[in-house]
């Protein structure tokens, strides 16, 4: 029984860093929309959002079938919960994606704004987060889940420098005043997938070390 059960955590651990995957491709085709102004993955972001929804309707699943019939202690059920957790993480961060890829796909039809040189670099950071997030969390990393909040702080400097940018030209030409307000808008949904690694991170922590480190200045 007890190797069964550790053999299942093994494949939640596994759909986890799947659905992780996903999410992260996601975020990078939405920026590539953005970008490039290329519409192609428009499609395959909206299927991939279906595969996450179903993914995440699963793992709930696996984890509350988990607890109802090994009843896990300690460590385990830590682990359990916090999988829980980072699930509902995993799809809100791939909900942002969506959002991202609207906002992109809306500016496909105006002239182009600006040249975005700092999304890009906000979309990496942001995408480095989820997956070290994740690497962290199936592997109790601790050390790597405290990087990762530390570089939520990098994906909030960069979206305030964009926001003051787009500000600044809001009121210089203020015919462009729906395009870099769409602009700030794919800036706050980038800082909330960073957001929502961090919370994945401090899953890993509380997992690892039974502490809850959300809202706290404590690492």
């Amino acid at each position: 029984m007890q190797r069964h059960f550790h053999e299942e955590l093994a494949a939640l651990k596994h759909e986890l860093v799947r659905m992780a995957a996903l999410a992260e491709t996601m975020i990078g085709d939405a920026i590539t929309v953005l970008v490039r102004r290329d519409a192609a993955p428009l499609t395959a972001i909206a299927g991939m959002e279906e595969q996450v929804n179903a993914m995440q309707r699963e793992i709930d699943e696996t984890c509350l079938r988990l607890i109802a019939l090994h009843q896990p202690t300690a460590s385990d059920l830590r682990f359990i919960i916090g999988a829980i957790k980072t699930n509902g993480e995993l799809e809100r961060l791939a909900d942002q994606a969506v959002n991202i890829s609207h906002k992109a796909e809306r500016l496909l039809e105006e002239l182009p704004l600006t040249t975005f040189v700092l999304i890009p670099r906000m979309s990496s950071i942001a995408s480095s987060m989820v997956k070290d997030a994740l690497h962290a969390y199936v592997n109790l990393d601790t050390a790597q889940a405290r990087r990762v909040i530390l570089s939520d702080e990098q994906l909030n400097e960069l979206k305030a420098t964009v926001t003051n940018e787009m500000t600044a030209l809001m009121r210089k030409e203020p015919a462009t005043i729906t395009r870099a307000l769409d602009i700030i808008l794919v800036t706050r949904n980038i800082e909330r997938i960073g957001d929502h690694a961090k919370n994945i991170a401090e899953n890993a922590v509380f997992v690892a070390e039974g502490r809850d480190i959300r809202h706290t200045h404590e690492l």
